[in-house]
């Protein structure tokens, strides 16, 4: 017997309106049952956006399996900033190849979580929360045009929820040689929880019911299910992608999870 500490659940959802499902993502475990997961959100037309986001899950989950123990949140956030750095290359690299894939690209949220701390990484809209004994937070700052007019205060928050450009990214994987990822540690103990989501979620569920969510005592599974089908109850016109992480302690036999 083992004991992983970490328990996550990812389910994604095409939605009621796309015809396809152009988010990608998932949850890993390397040797020493430290957890990464991603979230990505493709761009570019027809069958573009799946390739960009599905090239970022398959990089990810590779390199992961491959990482030595994380051994400090410095360590973390440098794998994370290079991480990041090689899917934009490989993106744009394989973009300027097809011109069927021009322009393609992808958001990306990702977290590094060990039983000390969480990192995490972002590019685009798709969001990383906590819950933990000081409540609800958002942790990733949208990479888009509404919220930068709200911080300029050029609109207010309730008018960005209902922008007519609300879903314009200003940074994304894959779209330009070179892009910034925004990157932080956090600590963290047992019962508190992560949620990684695309903006199909997050657009249609405020944070005040993300968080009445996630207090529910229920499974991980049940939890992540309701929100998906309040978001498509909302109208569901985009991809839902989410992953909820707990840190708990479980008994388990064997290496799978």
């Amino acid at each position: 017997m083992r004991w992983v500490k970490l328990k996550a659940i990812f389910l994604t959802d095409r939605g009621k309106v796309r015809d396809y499902n152009e988010d990608s993502g998932g949850y890993f475990y390397n040797d020493f049952d430290q957890l990464l997961a991603i979230i990505a959100d493709g761009m570019g037309g027809h069958q573009a956006g799946d390739v960009a986001s599905e090239m970022a899950v398959d990089i990810v989950k590779r390199k992961w399996q491959q990482v030595n123990k994380i051994v400090s949140p410095e360590t973390a956030e440098l794998w994370i900033k290079a991480i990041l750095d090689e899917i934009n290359h490989q993106i744009y690299e394989h973009a300027s190849k097809k011109e069927e894939y021009h322009g393609m690209g992808t958001t990306a949220v990702i977290a590094i979580c060990t039983n000390d701390f969480i990192t995490i990484g972002h590019i685009g809209d798709s969001r990383c929360y906590v819950n933990n004994a000081n409540g609800f937070q958002q942790l990733t700052e949208d990479h888009s045009l509404v919220n930068e007019l709200v911080k300029s205060g050029q609109i207010s928050t309730e008018d960005a929820e209902h922008h007519p450009r609300k879903n314009i990214v200003l940074k994304a994987l894959g779209t330009e040689e070179t892009v910034r990822a925004d990157i932080k540690s956090l600590s963290w103990e047992k019962g508190n929880q992560l949620l990684l989501a695309s903006d199909g979620l997050t657009d249609k569920i405020s944070n005040e019911e993300l968080a009445e969510f996630l207090n529910e005592d229920e499974e991980l599974e049940n939890i992540g299910t309701q929100m998906i089908q309040m978001a498509n109850e909302r109208g569901g016109e985009d991809n839902i992608s989410l992953i909820v992480i707990k840190h708990t302690q479980k008994e388990v036999g064997d290496a799978s999870c």
